[in-house]
């Protein structure tokens, strides 16, 4: 007698979503009829990809992962599109219905319905003009805008912002960015890093208003922004404001089912969430109080959850520091762990402005904690190996700063 396939219904049509699906295609491909919703009209695509295109590096067309044919090729079942965004997951009945009434059934759902972009609490956030940075369609709105327009105001000085305002400066744009703290980067980079950093943008020809307070937002008579205005009295045009500051859990549909939820939906090591037929993964998560917003942990949790759904069931999720890299053509940016430091670590720095080379390790008991690399970049994933390994580097030491070729050849060195 044939067993009848059971049921795996996804919501969430992006990166950690499909991802797991890959991952139990390649472990379990015939364990489950598979059915996808997805509120985007496309494929899935490498939403870390959106700033190539913005700065023409990349096409749409470029950054699709999987497209229709390979739904078809693995006999997945997409519905995608507005009208087939996912409204309410009845657990009772275990089953699924979209916003046009179409519904699915399920033995297991994964919910990877992602993050939605931090709005500002400020007047004026609803004109025309104001978007965020997030989807393919705020992409197509940043380039028809460019097009046609002339000043744009990124709010948010972090990775994803520093990758727009300069998306928006090669596509001939004047763009200033305004961040509320006096570092760029200032969770992932220290002063002199910062600094060295915002001079190197500054000569792409971005323009910063750095520990800006915003007021409020301007429009026009037809409700479009025209004006960004602060608390101490300056004022920007504005014909585009892209919001940066971040992103949250998107929770409101697991909430809404019941599921229970924190920060994000809370999950235990085997990516599972309170109810035991349903699973989560990636940014609308939260494990061990920690939610997620970089691609690699998430990557790592695909697998995780593959291997239970696909009833291997040995694998368990850790989360590592994840090392950020800035996509901004011809700057080498590292940075990892800890890198402000306690009372109890120590920091080792080496700057060279001329080169416009900075580093900075941060050691506590013997083992490093934190590193930024500003301008060469080359050691690392040598310095995460470390930090992830929690090598005791006091042999090591002397050489550290220098990278591995300085360690690691202490014995031949000649005097």
């Amino acid at each position: 007698m044939h067993n009848k396939k059971q049921k795996l219904v996804v919501i969430g049509n992006g990166m950690a979503g499909m991802r797991t699906i890959e991952e139990l295609l390649s472990a379990a491909p015939e364990q489950y009829d598979i059915t996808v919703f997805g509120a985007e009209p496309y494929g899935n695509y490498n939403r870390i990809m959106l700033s190539a295109v913005l700065a023409g590096d990349k096409t749409i067309e470029d950054i699709v992962i999987n497209n229709r044919q390979w739904y078809i090729d693995n006999h997945i079942t997409l519905h995608a599109g507005e009208s087939k965004a996912v409204i309410s997951i009845e657990r009772g009945l275990q089953k699924v219905i979209a916003k046009d009434g179409t519904t699915a059934d399920y033995d297991r759902l994964l919910i990877a319905t992602g993050s939605k972009a931090v709005v500002p609490d400020v007047t004026g956030c609803d004109l025309d003009g104001v978007i965020s940075f997030r989807d393919i369609v705020d992409v197509n709105k940043m380039l028809a805008y460019s097009r046609s327009h002339k000043k744009a105001v990124v709010l948010g000085g972090g990775l994803l912002g520093l990758e727009a305002a300069n998306g928006l400066v090669l596509r001939g744009m004047d763009v200033t960015v305004i961040h509320n703290h006096d570092v760029l980067l200032n969770r992932q980079m220290d002063k002199p890093a910062g600094l060295l950093l915002q001079t190197e943008l500054e000569k792409k020809g971005i323009k910063f208003k750095m520990a800006a307070k915003l007021k409020c937002l301007l429009g026009d008579a037809n409700k479009h922004i025209t004006t960004v205005s602060f608390e101490d009295g300056s004022e920007l045009d504005c014909d585009l404001f892209i919001m940066a500051i971040g992103v949250r859990p998107n929770i409101i549909l697991a909430k809404r089912a019941g599921l229970y939820c924190e920060r994000g939906i809370v999950v235990n090591d085997t990516l599972q969430s309170y109810d035991p037929s349903i699973y989560a993964v990636g940014e609308c998560i939260q494990h061990r109080g920690d939610t997620f917003g970089l691609v690699a942990p998430l990557f790592e949790q695909a697998k995780v959850c593959a291997n239970h759904l696909s009833a291997h069931g040995v694998a368990e999720y850790i989360t590592l520091p994840t090392a950020t890299k800035l996509k901004v053509t011809g700057i080498h940016l590292f940075s990892i762990g800890d890198i402000q430091g306690d009372k109890q670590c120590e920091s080792l720095c080496f700057s060279d402005s001329a080169l416009g080379i900075y580093k900075k390790l941060v050691l506590k008991d013997d083992k490093l904690v934190g590193a930024v690399l500003y301008g060469d970049t080359a050691d690392g994933v040598w310095y995460q190996q470390l930090l992830e390994q929690e090598t005791n580097i006091s042999v090591l030491r002397d050489g550290l700063i220098f990278g591995k070729i300085y360690s690691s050849n202490t014995s031949n060195w000649v005097i």
